[in-house]
């Protein structure tokens, strides 16, 4: 029996039809209307010539359109692309023509972008504007309205007979600085994403007919506010659906708001990610005269991100008897180990969570041996059995990350490195590789510097991370000045803007009279987190 997300999806709507499926900026939909307005598009679409495994892109913010998109899509056995709003021309332009669009629905604030770059794109044949009251212009691309081309569909479920070999594709910012598209087959990510793993016994589901019989009996109300251009909410939203959820969604995070949220959907499960959105949603419970109703409020999850023990404890002080789970992954295996955080005990032995790693997740040592328990021994996170096929279009990153050892076995391994604790349990330390992860978002230095580099001050460069209490890590960089010139911060950060995305600029700047280099040429990352961090004199 073969699972595909569109099947499951379906079988939820068969089974509750009018139960209400999704509440995002005011507008709310029961699992049958999101059936019914999916079919409509999907129809819509497949007049537009899109065919199985074409790629559509989705560029919006959360959003009940979003969500339509997305079974609407996969309905058709196409594929769809997700796209972080925060690029800029040059990212969007390497992202649409890497992903091979072929058609893209896309919120009218984000018009401005996409005409910028259309001219570049000769594959994309068609888009869709959704309407979000921006005003922005889009008519120099030809877009169709949402609405109307929707609603122009028929609504019946006639399409083809799919199967669990169809695509999933996740991109992600890697370990490269460049989007990376993680290729899935439904059944796979189905499987590593948790949906078909009963959480308590560990079995596989059989059928795809199980999922909505574990439904049934009703369902719980979700909040992921993470945007769905991400993984996690996007598993969260998907793995939902299969078992009857509700699910709640913002289109920009705002924590005053969530907690209204909670207060007026009566949300039983809140997913993070980290610091980033722990921090401010505690200080908006800790401000003067703040008076939530958020009794409904059972389960805090967060994934994605470094959540530190005191915003742990501070969590357990506004809801005491709180479910709390510490989740770690990636895009590129799905959820790695999972931490039940107990009260009083939220304290990390290494740079991460220790967690109790998921089925087929084993750490390994240089050789792809695993490594035994309270050896102390540092390896490799790595999962086995349902994992990606490849990156798409990147056969060396795929030999580099989806390996096979000498008994055949085949494994992800996207460059976590933990040890194994005498109880079997994993402890993170941390990424091998001078990745930043600031606030979810990975940020790839060797991308900043030639942002950095280009800018007419600046001679040489590293971007290195340091510690933000709110964000995790934020950028750094460590600059040589051309002879006679001195940058400033505020100068860099403007130049940067124009190349690079806003998450990725430098916070800080550091300038010395020399970067130090390897005699091959490459940057000492050592030295420069020194300096970044004052443990080091600037030269």
């Amino acid at each position: 029996m073969e699972f595909n997300l569109a099947d499951l999806f379906e079988s939820s709507v068969d089974a509750f039809p009018d139960r209400e499926y999704l509440v995002a900026e005011g507008k709310r939909r029961t699992y049958a209307q999101m059936d019914e307005r999916a079919n409509r598009l999907a129809h819509h679409l497949r007049a537009q010539g899109v065919r199985p495994g074409d790629h559509v892109g989705i560029y919006a913010y959360n959003s009940v359109e979003w969500v339509e998109a997305l079974w609407a899509i996969f309905k058709l056995r196409a594929v769809w692309i997700n796209i972080n709003y925060r690029y800029v021309e040059d990212e969007l332009r390497y992202l649409f023509d890497n992903a091979d669009l072929v058609g893209l629905i896309y919120a009218r604030e984000f018009a401005p972008r996409i005409a910028g770059v259309r001219d570049a794109l000769p594959k994309l044949r068609f888009s869709l504007v959704i309407e979000d009251g921006s005003g922005a212009d889009c008519a120099s691309l030809g877009s169709q309205e949402y609405e109307p081309a929707l609603a122009s569909g028929a609504k019946e479920r006639d399409f083809a007979k799919r199967s669990g070999g169809d695509r999933y594709i996740l991109y992600t910012g890697g370990t490269t600085g460049l989007p990376k598209g993680v290729v899935w087959r439904h059944e796979d990510v189905f499987f590593a994403l948790g949906g078909g793993v009963d959480p308590l016994t560990g079995k596989r589901a059989e059928r795809p007919e199980e999922m909505a019989e574990r439904g049934k009996a009703g369902g719980v109300t979700f909040l992921p506010i993470a945007p769905l251009m991400h993984g996690a909410t996007q598993w969260a939203v998907m793995g939902g659906s299969f078992i009857g959820r509700r699910n709640v969604l913002v289109a920009k995070f705002d924590p005053k708001r969530v907690w209204r949220l909670v207060e007026q959907e009566r949300v039983n499960g809140l997913m993070i990610t980290g610091d980033a959105m722990a921090r401010p949603l505690i200080e908006a419970l800790d401000e003067p005269g703040a008076s939530y109703d958020l009794s409904s409020l059972v389960v805090l999850s967060s994934s994605a991100a470094v959540f530190s023990p005191s915003l742990k404890d501070d969590f357990f002080r506004h809801f005491p008897n709180l479910i709390m789970t510490d989740a770690v992954g990636a895009s590129e295996s799905g959820t790695n180990g999972i931490l039940m955080v107990k009260k009083g005990s939220t304290a990390m032995r290494g740079g991460g969570p220790t967690v109790r790693a998921v089925a087929e997740t084993v750490v390994l040592d240089e050789n792809l041996e695993p490594v035994q328990p309270g050896s102390g021994v540092v390896g490799r996170v790595a999962c086995g059995g349902n994992i990606p096929l490849e990156y798409y279009k990147d056969p060396e990153k795929t030999r580099q990350t989806f390996v096979t050892d000498t008994r055949g076995r085949r494994y992800s391994i996207p460059g976590d490195f933990a040890t194994v604790e005498p109880d079997g349990s994993i402890t993170l330390l941390g990424r091998g590789s001078v990745s930043i992860n600031s606030g979810g978002e990975k940020i790839y230095p060797e991308e900043v510097e030639s942002a950095i580099k280009s800018h007419p001050d600046c001679w040489d460069a590293i971007v290195v991370g340091v510690p933000d209490e709110r964000f995790g890590s934020r950028v750094a960089a460590v600059v040589q000045a051309r002879e006679g010139r001195a940058p400033t911060l505020d100068s860099i950060q403007a130049h940067c803007r124009t190349r690079i995305a806003g998450y990725k600029v430098p916070r800080e700047l550091h300038l010395v009279a020399k970067v130090e280099r390897s005699p091959s040429g490459k940057p000492d990352y050592r030295w420069a987190k020194a300096v970044a961090t004052g443990v080091a004199r600037e030269p």
